[in-house]
């Protein structure tokens, strides 16, 4: 346990560096930690200071997805805020005006991915591992990812990635396109700075406006988020979440009903 803050918010100049901060769950993402973090990007968002945000993580890892010890089957009611708070942050991302570049070292899975695929740019150090590991739990997925996935790598890539998840090294992202750019290990963020004050040395209205249309408030892609809700919403109350969240906590294999 620790009561250290679940972001941290640095400045390098006119670049803001965001940092998910659970290092002892591979910065697993719980309740305050996805609140934090929709503070941190919003606030960033609207400081005209800021020409560029990084988004990171704690102790060489990205992100391990959700943190599936704090979750266990529950009704609607309790379900829906937990998943507008995970979507919150994606809108902050994408209607924001500023680019933000992901750093990727280590794992980002579930979640994970799907947080780092929101962004501008993406940049993995060719030994990180990717996996859109949400059909391990009983879930499909959120944060975005059914938009994300599928204008990364088509959505014929994306359904075979979603229904028979695996471990996507750095180096093969790229080649699928599922991340930007990559590193060599221990340098993501080096690049990720290296990139973002290139953008932040950019003419400002002409970068808001190229991220508006390409990757900003999109109405379809924006209703992919209320479509996850609902999906998500149902699926937290099933059975085979559940079931999932028991065996990740046991650490065995899910056997699942389909109830």
């Amino acid at each position: 346990m620790t009561d250290a803050a679940p972001v941290l918010t640095a400045d390098d100049g006119v670049v803001r560096v965001i940092t998910l901060n659970r290092p002892h769950v591979r910065n697993a993402i719980d309740i305050p930690l996805r609140v934090a973090l929709a503070d941190a990007i919003e606030t960033a968002m609207a400081d005209r200071s800021i020409r560029a945000i990084v988004l990171t993580g704690s102790g060489g890892t990205f992100c391990s997805g959700g943190d599936i010890a704090t979750m266990e089957r529950m009704p609607p009611e309790h379900s829906r805020p937990r998943a507008e708070a995970a979507q919150r942050v994606i809108r902050a991302i994408w209607t924001g005006p500023t680019p933000v570049v992901a750093a990727v070292e280590g794992a980002a899975f579930g979640a994970g991915t799907a947080l780092a695929l929101a962004c501008d740019r993406v940049v993995a150090s060719t030994d990180s591992i990717f996996g859109t590991t949400f059909t391990g739990v009983g879930l499909a997925g959120d944060m975005g990812i059914f938009s994300s996935l599928p204008d990364r790598v088509g959505p014929a890539a994306a359904r075979q990635l979603l229904m028979f998840p695996r471990r996507v090294r750095g180096d093969e992202a790229e080649r699928i396109g599922l991340v930007d750019a990559t590193s060599e290990p221990g340098q993501a963020l080096t690049q990720a700075m290296s990139d973002a004050r290139r953008m932040a040395a950019g003419p400002p209205l002409a970068l808001r406006t190229i991220k508006s249309i390409l990757g900003g408030p999109r109405r379809d892609r924006l209703d992919v988020l209320d479509i996850e809700i609902d999906h998500q919403v149902r699926l937290f109350d099933s059975e085979d979440f559940g079931e999932g969240a028991a065996a990740f906590v046991a650490r065995r294999q899910p056997t699942f009903t389909g109830r």
